[in-house]
């Protein structure tokens, strides 16, 4: 059964200067799993955010 679960992903992107820009972005993912949720997530902000070099994912609570 697919549920929409609320996915946080706090993100760390490299700018020009060795500067970096910090941030978080909200999805809203529907998958069968909290598992499968984090990965669709990491997959969105890999393309999102090419500069990332770092992420924290963290699938906070299931809304559908």
């Amino acid at each position: 059964m697919v549920h929409t679960y609320e996915v946080l992903v706090d993100i760390k992107e490299s700018e020009l200067n060795n500067t970096f820009r910090n941030g978080t972005e909200r999805y809203e993912i529907d998958a069968d799993s909290q598992q499968r949720a984090g990965g669709i997530a990491r997959a969105q902000v890999r393309t999102t955010h090419p500069q990332c070099v770092e992420y924290d994912i963290r699938v906070t609570r299931l809304l559908r």
